[in-house]
């Protein structure tokens, strides 16, 4: 049985909107609490995410039956929580389990003595997905609007993109052999063991035997040798150091199909017995991927495609990405577009898989311009510049703030030094303070697996951050309320000022 909340309160709780915040506080926590709090308030907003939730999460699972779970409330506030002070599952268990004013807006009372586990917090924020967030990113920025625009006023965007890094180390060709070599040989190792087989009783051994040679083939190409002699000795090191330790791997990776023969002989054909077939075989298919691109590079002396190439056996998504940034001279993730209006909210977001910039600008603009009709000017940088998109976004926006690459013609030049274009074009480096936020509060590294996991943590980044802007504005309102109380508070006054 999973409710959106609880309507009936217990003994002790204290409602959304009567929880208390210190004004003088400066830390997140307070401010991301009372933009949710805004949310919970207001019944329009309120209603609206409440039936997403219900209708969304775990549609084909019956929430009147069964045993209580985590409120749907509760879910959202956790997953806006953990990415907006950028945390792991582990800070956001204690959280929750014991930051008093968090608990209240969970819902606990002070004397409630009701934890979660961290499995649970995983379970249940994963039911969110890219889809629904976005969807309710929708709302929060329509209750957003609704606190500091007018209604017929227009909405000026500004578009740019930037790279969101993936969890994964430097990639090398002989350091992801390594990866997937323990992963097969660990994975047989526990399958036999649980089967009471003895094939892999020494794998301890020869997961070091595997990993001592690719360090081995990694020191030999440190030399600074620089006789002609010297390196072309070196160089034939370097080669056979890489040719024994491409030979152990094969070893190893033959005797895992050959165990993996053995068990499918015995009668595995469990759904977990596939399951673990399936996974070995994956990591199988990248070693022989690594082997055969080692033996060409090094040994064959070819040069390898960049379209060929993995960077991560756990991340497959991960792209090698250059944006020519001083200090930066790579980054590994993916590059994630936003649009951002002069409010500072976050109007859109796109995951841009193998896309460059100019590939996506004309798909933001629709996009944006869909949810948002009153949308009728953005900016770019001239990394979104073609001449298709010049075209495509003069008839889509009044005002097209797009440079473009090059030398100009006296017509670019008329159209680039108009007083709007110039105007827009100084205001579009305020996106990179919307960027900035972001990486701050959850953007800077995704944690989460698989590119399911990597489009759901941009999806809630961008609703946390939308979130936290609302509970800016609230909280600044709430301030100059409490000055004007505190100025007036000595005078005799017939009246009350307006809440």
């Amino acid at each position: 049985m999973r409710v959106v909340q609880n309507e009936q309160m217990k003994i002790g709780e204290v409602d959304i909107s009567k929880i208390n915040f210190d004004l003088k506080s400066r830390d997140d926590i307070p401010k991301i609490l009372r933009g949710l709090q805004h949310i919970y308030t207001t019944e329009t907003i309120r209603t609206r995410i409440f039936d997403l939730l219900e209708s969304r999460v775990s549609p084909k699972v019956d929430k009147s039956n069964g045993r209580p779970g985590m409120t749907l409330w509760n879910i959202l506030v956790c997953g806006v929580i953990r990415l907006d002070l950028n945390c792991d599952y582990d800070r956001l268990l204690e959280l929750v389990n014991h930051h008093d004013t968090l608990r209240e807006m969970l819902g606990h009372a002070a004397f409630n003595d009701t934890t979660y586990s961290l499995q649970t917090l995983k379970d249940n924020v994963r039911l969110l997905t890219p889809e629904l967030l976005d969807e309710i990113s929708q709302i929060i920025v329509a209750g957003g609007h609704a606190l500091v625009k007018k209604n017929d006023e227009a909405l000026r965007g500004r578009c740019d993109s930037f790279v969101v890094e993936t969890d994964v180390h430097f990639p090398t060709d002989i350091n992801l052999l390594l990866d997937a070599m323990r992963k097969i040989i660990t994975l047989t190792a526990q399958w036999c063991d649980d089967l009471g087989l003895s094939d892999w009783r020494q794998s301890e051994y020869n997961l070091r035997h595997v990993k001592r040679e690719m360090r081995a083939a990694q020191n030999k190409k440190r030399s600074k040798a620089k006789s002609p002699e010297r390196v072309e000795k070196n160089q034939a090191l370097v080669i056979e150091a890489h040719q024994k330790y491409l030979d152990v791997s094969q070893g190893y990776l033959d005797k895992a199909r050959r165990t993996l023969t053995l068990i499918e002989q015995q009668g595995a054909g469990t759904l977990i017995d596939l399951v673990r077939t399936k996974e070995i075989e994956g990591y199988m298919v990248h070693a022989v991927r690594q082997i055969d691109q080692i033996k060409r590079r090094v040994i064959d002396g070819e040069v390898i495609a960049h379209a060929e190439k993995v960077f991560s056996i756990f991340e497959t998504h991960t792209e090698w990405i250059c944006k020519g940034k001083a200090g930066v001279p790579m980054e590994l993730g993916l590059k994630t577009c936003i649009l951002e209006d002069q409010y500072q909210f976050i109007l859109h977001q796109k995951v841009m898989e193998k896309q460059s910039d100019d590939q996506v600008a004309q798909e933001m603009v629709i996009e944006a311009k869909k949810r948002y009709p009153k949308l009728n000017a953005c900016s770019f940088d001239k990394g979104f510049h073609s001449p298709e998109n010049q075209a495509v976004l003069k008839e889509l926006l009044e005002l097209a703030v797009l440079p473009r690459k090059g030398k100009l013609s006296k017509q670019a030049q008329k159209e680039e030094q108009a007083q709007e274009f110039v105007k827009a074009r100084r205001a579009h480096s305020a996106v990179e303070s919307a960027i900035n936020a972001l990486e701050v509060h959850g953007l800077d590294i995704c944690p989460d697996e698989g590119i399911e996991g990597f489009k759901r943590y941009v999806a809630l980044a961008v609703v946390a951050r939308n979130i936290h802007r609302i509970g800016a504005i609230v909280w600044q309102q709430d301030v100059t309320l409490e000055r004007r109380k505190n100025k007036y508070a000595d005078r005799d006054m017939p009246y009350k000022l307006a809440a």
